[in-house]
């Protein structure tokens, strides 16, 4: 059986709401949706966003900042228990993480912070990867002892690896980009053992981006970073059939300066 996964940083619902994510929330062939940045309580999203497609959402707003960060997690079905967070004093109010078991996987969703350098907001990025990458570890082992898989999708807002943003070069100190954060995430996959499945599907393409900016022409040039994607237990990675990023036609056709990034696995 094959079971898609998309996941979307929406830069808000309510002002995706009017340009485009109903539509793309009724035809996506997603079964499961996992948002970040929804920067909205449960009763501000749009009805016609909850309404859409029929989805059951599950959701974790931010209760330090309202109207920042917030993540959620659209399931088909609803007999669905979600959990909020990863046992953290300083993050599981901020609208960072959900979870939800799924069949045989655990499926998370995540707003990573997005840091700058050299001021406060990157030592909170520094606190929230040490605390988030050992509950990774941790979880991973908990549900391979199990015989199940794990996969966290989302806006990790970090670029792994040159080939992962189009300018690169001039990036160098630049948040997201930094030689600790992608250490970070390459100590998880050579270390921790997960993969990238949309990597692994990829090997040998720059991008595909997910994340333009929406200054100059960044989206019509494809000057872009890949900061959204999903990492896996081995065992779920290796039955990746499929990856994409739902690219918008035009600039003026997006509902988010990011676009969402989907993968079929065969679970």
């Amino acid at each position: 059986m094959t079971t898609t996964i998309a996941t979307a940083n929406v830069n808000g619902v309510r002002a995706a709401s009017k340009k485009g994510i109903v539509e793309w929330l009724a035809d996506t062939d997603a079964d499961l949706v996992l948002l970040q940045e929804v920067r909205a309580e449960r009763d501000q999203i749009p009805a016609a966003a909850l309404e859409s497609g029929g989805w059951h959402w599950h959701t974790a707003p931010s209760r330090v900042a309202k109207g920042r960060a917030g993540v959620a997690l659209l399931t088909r079905e609803d007999d669905v228990e979600a959990r909020v967070g990863f046992q953290s004093d300083e993050f599981d109010t901020a609208g960072r993480y959900i979870e939800i078991d799924h069949g045989p996987v655990t499926v998370g969703s995540l707003y990573l912070p997005s840091g700058e350098t050299g001021t406060p907001r990157q030592e909170e990025k520094y606190r929230f990867l040490d605390e988030f990458g050992a509950y990774l570890r941790a979880k991973k082992k908990e549900v391979e002892a199990e015989g199940r898989h794990f996969v966290v999708g989302g806006d990790w807002n970090i670029a792994p690896k040159e080939a992962d943003l189009k300018n690169w070069k001039n990036n160098k100190k630049t948040s997201g980009f930094l030689p600790e954060e992608r250490a970070w995430v390459e100590a998880l996959k050579t270390e921790a053992g997960f993969t990238d499945p949309f990597r692994e599907l990829h090997p040998d393409q720059d991008g595909p981006y997910s994340w333009w900016s929406y200054r100059g022409k960044a989206f019509d040039n494809d000057a872009g970073w890949r900061i959204d994607y999903q990492l896996a237990t081995p065992g779920l990675g290796a039955k990746a059939l499929s990856a994409r990023v739902d690219r918008a036609e035009s600039y003026d056709t997006r509902w988010s300066d990011h676009a969402p990034v989907v993968i079929a696995y065969d679970i």
